[in-house]
């Protein structure tokens, strides 16, 4: 099955400059797509970054040409009013030329809390979402002016005076069925992070037959096998810990006493370490096998995206050719 490769610019792991840099490269290179995280703090200390994405997407906007870009994922909930995000979004899409895509969820309380408007329950979130999409969609149809009244969310006479020429499509962020449900009603493409088919089928069957499927897949690429584990163990061994913990975790200080257990071995089994090109596409097709279309891999560690981006252009890319070119 065919799926494209994707890019990550991880927020959490580099500063602004490094980020458009990078994706710069990842454009050079030849990734079909790339993606950026929106967060206000990294998960881990030991990340040590945590720019505004929106700032550095509109910078990446300007130093690329071809390359899409995407958030994955934005939070239209908290930090961001939705008739805000709209704004920016057209802006985004206007300023690269039509490659922007906006992918969205219902936040994580890591990056929502600094706003002091507390975290309400999942069912609660969603429903957050659902209002924002609509809100969003609105926005987008630029027809006169947008007025909402919703349980969550008003707007007030809103009317984005800069629409791109090419509608922002929008991505939602589903982890179980309500989410999906949601992304196949209202959205033009589905985000996960776990290789599930029944995502997908989920998504179909509220209205997402034919459209997009994008996941995400972290790597630690290096020639020194036991470095990239530690490199991946040190700064990503939260990410075992599950979507329905890491949203409800306040701070990095929560997230380093969640994961104090999880050992080395347990990081190697399951994301990628070293140079095997093999290991890369067997973990890949998962998500191929699951329907995915989209697949961005992260390169762990902020100062490794040289190294990755050269191995990527002799090695990865041409397996990778080989194994989803059809």
């Amino acid at each position: 099955m065919a799926m494209q490769l994707g890019y990550t610019m991880m927020t959490e792991q580099a500063g602004p400059k490094d980020l458009v840099s990078h994706v710069v490269g990842a454009e050079e290179v030849g990734f079909d797509f790339s993606v950026s995280s929106d967060h206000y703090f990294p998960w881990l200390d030991e990340m040590g970054h945590s720019p505004h994405a929106w700032t550095v997407l509109g910078a990446a906007a300007q130093a690329t040409s071809r390359i899409p870009l995407t958030t994955y994922v934005t939070c239209p909930s908290f930090r961001y009013h939705p008739a805000v995000v709209a704004q920016k979004a057209a802006t985004l899409q206007i300023l690269s030329d039509g490659r922007f895509t906006l992918g969205l969820g219902s936040g994580e309380n890591l990056n929502e809390h600094v706003v002091g408007a507390g975290w309400p329950p999942a069912d609660v979130r969603q429903e957050m979402l659902e209002e924002a999409l609509h809100i969003i969609r609105d926005l987008f149809d630029g027809d006169g002016y947008t007025n909402f009244r919703g349980e969550h969310f008003d707007v007030e006479s809103a009317k984005l005076w800069d629409l791109p020429d090419k509608r922002v499509p929008i991505g939602v962020a589903a982890g179980g069925k309500q989410a999906c449900t949601i992304a196949g009603e209202l959205a033009d493409a589905l985000i996960a992070t776990e290789p599930k088919a029944q995502y997908g089928e989920w998504f179909d069957a509220a209205g997402g037959t034919g459209k997009p499927r994008i996941a995400q897949m972290p790597i630690s690429y290096g020639t020194d096998k036991a470095a990239a584990v530690t490199r991946a163990h040190t700064l990503f061994r939260w990410f075992g810990l599950g979507w329905k913990v890491n949203a409800e975790l306040p701070g990095p200080p929560a997230f380093d006493s969640a994961s104090q257990f999880v050992r080395k071995d347990d990081v190697e089994s399951s994301i990628p370490c070293g140079d095997d090109v093999d290991a890369v596409i067997e973990a890949a097709k998962e998500y191929a096998d699951a329907g995915f279309t989209h697949l961005a891999l992260v390169q762990i560690g902020g100062d490794q995206q040289k190294p990755y981006l050269e191995w990527t252009e002799k090695t990865l890319l041409p397996a990778w050719r080989e194994a989803f070119s059809s």
